[in-house]
């Protein structure tokens, strides 16, 4: 007679031993403390790549302990305060950057309910779950902005403000189009749960196109593709990152709201800068990729879902993620201000729109309509592909006036005298040919 094993008990979150909870919290912080030092390695080891240079490769095996290494220095320097700061202010600011970054990895699930080592105690690989789990990562998101805000101001240095202004116009402006880009999920896994919407992408899916049935994960970066992508364009606007990094914009700003800041107080933006590309790049992972499920061919493995596994898919999957940041940073100009702007009010907050009016309808005719609504989904998708063909359209640039319609150049018409502009102005070796 042979034992039926017993399926691992679902703990849930809100039932650990607050010995299991200190230990979760625990590893969460030591996680992201080394993968944002992993990551300034990497990042540092790619780009020299991709520019055909060497990278650290001096201090530890392939230079890995480079990071560590500056580190410390930051926190040996010496940390000096500008003359007529907020001081309150000042010292406060980059706690406000650093401490929601922490917080928002409190609702991503790293892997499935698992039995602890030595222990018969089952968990949760996750620290807590909420109904509305995304809502909360957007909302202690935001308020890593006020810290860079107050960071500019109480600088009492131009550059400083204008440094923090850009950067909250940047990413208020980016979380609009981030929120739009999530509500579609939210339709169709039926829940903001952060563990649910997971649960939601595990069974795959397949679309009755003309009598032939194409199989497709139930991943959202599949049956969602242009919310995966407003969402990935988003995050790297919202992190402020190449080519989006304007707040931080060297050659206008001399680092922006960083300027004055030194020692450990610039450390902890630093820090806070990482670890929201990963965070990011987790809700990324979370939301669109299945989570810590397994990916194909890998999840044809019967246990490939199973123990501590997924935390390894889970990690794999988010380094993608920061793989294309550096790969962004590597290979992309900074944009200008106004194209920025132009980008996330005009093109990806109306496809945003756009897209999610048609996947509403998509749902409310399929449960009205009984023929498949996989033809709505096709059609919706190509819709919404040609609406963001047609954005990106080059437009018609208007004629520019000539001299005789612009009129007399006054100088003085400021009250301070300029000099008129360069119109039509021969060049040295123009003249020279001419001359010739």
């Amino acid at each position: 007679m042979s034992l039926i094993p017993l399926a691992v008990p679902d703990a849930g979150v809100g039932r650990d031993p607050w010995w299991v909870v200190g230990i979760k919290v625990l590893l969460i912080f030591v996680f992201l403390v080394v993968l944002t030092l992993f990551n300034i390695w990497w990042e540092r080891r790619v780009v020299a790549r991709m520019q055909q240079r060497i990278g650290p490769n001096v201090h530890g095996p392939f230079g890995l302990l480079q990071s560590l290494a500056d580190g410390m220095k930051l926190m040996f320097k010496e940390d000096l305060m500008p003359k007529g700061v907020d001081k309150f202010v000042y010292v406060a600011a980059p706690v406000i950057v650093s401490i929601p970054a922490f917080l928002t990895f409190a609702v991503i699930p790293f892997g499935p309910t698992v039995k602890i080592p030595f222990t018969d105690t089952y968990t949760r690989l996750q620290l807590t779950d909420l109904p509305v789990s995304v809502l909360y990562v957007m909302a202690i998101a935001s308020i890593g902005i006020y810290g860079i805000v107050l960071g500019g101001w109480s600088s009492n240095s131009t550059y400083s403000l204008l440094g923090g202004l850009r950067s909250s116009a940047q990413m208020i402006s980016y979380e609009v189009a981030m929120g739009l880009a999530l509500v579609t999920v939210f339709l169709f896994a039926g829940s903001m749960s952060t563990w649910d919407i997971v649960q939601a992408q595990a069974s795959h899916q397949s679309i009755n196109l003309f009598g032939a049935h194409i199989p497709i994960p139930g991943w959202y970066a599949f049956l969602l593709f242009p919310s995966f992508v407003i969402y990935v364009i988003s995050m790297i606007g919202e992190t402020n990152r190449a080519p989006f990094d304007l707040p931080e914009a060297e050659g206008e700003l001399v680092a922006g709201f960083l300027t004055e800041y030194s020692s450990m107080k610039y450390a902890m933006f630093f820090l806070a800068e990482y670890i929201n590309m990963a965070t990011v790049s987790a809700l990324a992972t979370t939301l669109f990729l299945g989570g810590y499920r397994a990916p194909w061919p890998i999840s044809l493995w019967s246990g490939a879902n199973e123990g501590f596994w997924p935390v390894l898919w889970f990690v794999g999957k988010m380094m993608c993620f920061i793989f294309f940041y550096i790969w962004l940073r590597g290979t992309l100009p900074r944009l200008r201000y106004d194209q920025f702007m132009r980008l996330g009010w005009k093109i990806l907050i109306p496809v945003s729109l756009a897209w999610i009016l048609l996947v509403a309808t998509v749902r409310a005719v399929g449960r009205e309509v009984t023929f498949q609504r996989n033809y709505l989904l096709v059609a919706a998708g190509i819709v919404a592909l040609i609406a963001v063909i047609t954005m990106f359209l080059p437009q018609k640039k208007d004629e520019e006036p000539t001299p005789e319609e612009e009129g007399e150049f006054d100088a003085f018409a400021g009250g301070f005298p300029v000099p008129p502009p360069l119109v039509n102005t021969p060049s040295r070796n123009e003249g020279d040919v001419s001359r010739g």
